[in-house]
């Protein structure tokens, strides 16, 4: 894949993300529990950018995100990241690769749920136990833990399907 290509597909998800942060801005808790639109960008931009493109732009996410929101911009840029590594991470572990015909949906499935639980209950145990914004609550934690699997299976699905469907044949290495 082309640099410029590989820059247009990180600057377009990385601002889709931002936009629907900033669009759409939810209360703490709540914002941890629905991030499907920023998993399923995640989930296509490693697809497209084989290697570390779920990093890329959740890093330009993240930076564009905290600019905004400069109050809490350093964690907001680091979950950005480290949702971006975790999704990477995943995709190799499960051996996500676009280079067949079709992605296998179950994989991606798999890697999306395990990557989106992790984020979520992370920053929560961060927002709730280091930084004392939110209290620690069982059922809160129980919830993030269910809506972010929930919200993950949803996403890698959708991305999935996109993909097989749609985008596959879109760019050509």
């Amino acid at each position: 894949m082309h640099k410029i290509t590989r820059l247009f597909i990180t600057a377009l998800f990385g601002s889709i993300i931002f936009v629907t942060k900033v669009a759409v801005p939810l209360p703490t808790p709540v914002n941890k529990l629905l991030i499907v639109v920023e998993a399923v960008l995640l989930a296509t931009a490693a697809l497209f950018i084989k290697k570390v493109g779920a990093t890329y732009v959740g890093t330009v996410g993240g930076v564009l995100t905290a600019l905004w929101q400069p109050t809490m911009g350093i964690f907001t840029f680091l979950f950005a990241f480290l949702y971006g590594v975790f999704v990477d991470v995943f995709f190799f572990l499960f051996k996500v690769t676009s280079a067949a015909s079709e992605v296998n949906r179950t994989r991606i499935i798999a890697a999306m749920t395990f990557s989106t639980a992790i984020i979520g209950l992370l920053s929560y145990y961060t927002t709730s136990s280091l930084l004392e914004i939110l209290p620690i609550d069982p059922v809160l934690a129980g919830l993030i833990l269910f809506m972010g699997t929930g919200s993950g299976a949803v996403a890698g699905y959708a991305a999935a399907y996109l993909w097989n469907k749609y985008l596959k044949n879109i760019i050509v290495s």
